[in-house]
């Protein structure tokens, strides 16, 4: 099962209600996942400045003073901003590649959600309408985001098994299907310096892609060599910065529907997720083709790439 919805929009005037747009699509695919929940939210960014989402099962103490622990570590100065059971760090470009080894030093117990410019991941167990409520999903804005409710099957219903993973600065994936060489792919990606936290085959997609574009691929074509180096049936949807990608794999067993506005392009895994989107009546609607990648840009115009099978 799993249910997943994406929404990137190309209408400015739309980014203040994104976080309530994707809580909507999410609580509907409810009955889809009903063990976890999470959302990806691409939204403002400062300059000189990298955001961390992190998660702590005991906040209050996890929190309290993290700031300044944290800028006495890094020699340099953090901001925290506390969320429920998660909290975003403001932490200068020039002093972010130590952050991971800070954190566990002064606070081991708190886990890494996501890291980006743009990026906030929030995550919890629970149903789709409580983990937006806990979080306020629905009061946040921004310019695109991906979402996800999870029925686990391959693994233990945890907080850092719930998706969105996020393993590359401000690139985050989601998935339904299942991954059937994901133990021996993440033993090679570990190799190549890639972070793996969990043993969900969905983060080693996630890192996958990751690996693949600091190699120097571009998400379209990392998406394309998925489909050669992934082996099970899956389909994806990716966020980047700038960016929101689909693909499926040559089988296309999972459902999955897309449709496209002048203001926006939607994924759902059911057309029922996508029935409250403005305009939605007159949008273009289609299911996503096996073995195609699409992907859309705020800086270029969509692309969509066919392999055959």
């Amino acid at each position: 099962m799993c249910g997943i919805v994406g929404l990137f929009l190309k209408d400015k005037s739309l980014e203040a209600e994104l976080g309530n747009l994707l809580t909507d699509m999410l609580i509907t695919m409810t009955d889809r996942g009903p063990d976890s929940a999470g959302i990806a939210i691409y939204g403002s960014e400062t300059p000189g400045k990298v955001k961390y989402t992190v998660q702590s099962a005991s906040p209050e103490a996890d929190f309290a003073g993290l700031a300044e622990d944290l800028s006495k570590e890094l020699a340099s100065e953090v901001s925290v901003t506390v969320n429920s059971t998660h909290a975003v760090l403001h932490v200068d470009s020039q002093t972010a590649g130590g952050v991971r080894n800070a954190l566990a030093a002064v606070r081991p117990n708190v886990r890494m959600m996501s890291r980006g410019e743009t990026l906030e991941i929030y995550k919890e167990v629970g149903l789709p309408k409580d983990v937006a409520s806990q979080f306020a999903i629905s009061n946040m804005s921004g310019t695109h985001g991906i979402g996800h409710t999870r029925m686990a099957t391959e693994s233990a219903v945890t907080t850092m098994g719930a998706h969105p993973f996020n393993t590359g600065d401000d690139q985050c994936l989601v998935h339904n299907g299942s991954l059937s060489n994901h133990n021996s792919l993440r033993r090679k990606l570990r190799r190549e310096g890639i972070h793996i936290e969990t043993e969900n085959d969905t983060e080693v997609g996630a890192a996958y892609l990751t690996w693949k574009m600091r190699e120097g691929a571009t998400l379209g074509e990392a998406l394309e060599s998925s489909l050669d180096d992934l082996d099970g049936f899956f389909t994806f949807v990716v966020g980047t910065k700038d960016g929101f990608g689909v693909v499926r794999d040559p089988i296309a067993c999972k459902p999955a529907v897309m449709a496209e506005t002048d203001q926006y392009v939607a994924f759902g895994s059911e057309y029922r997720a996508l029935v409250n989107l403005p305009g939605i009546e007159h949008a273009r609607v289609w299911e996503p083709e096996p073995a195609t990648v699409y992907f859309w840009s705020h800086d270029s115009s969509p692309t969509t790439t066919e392999k055959a099978a």
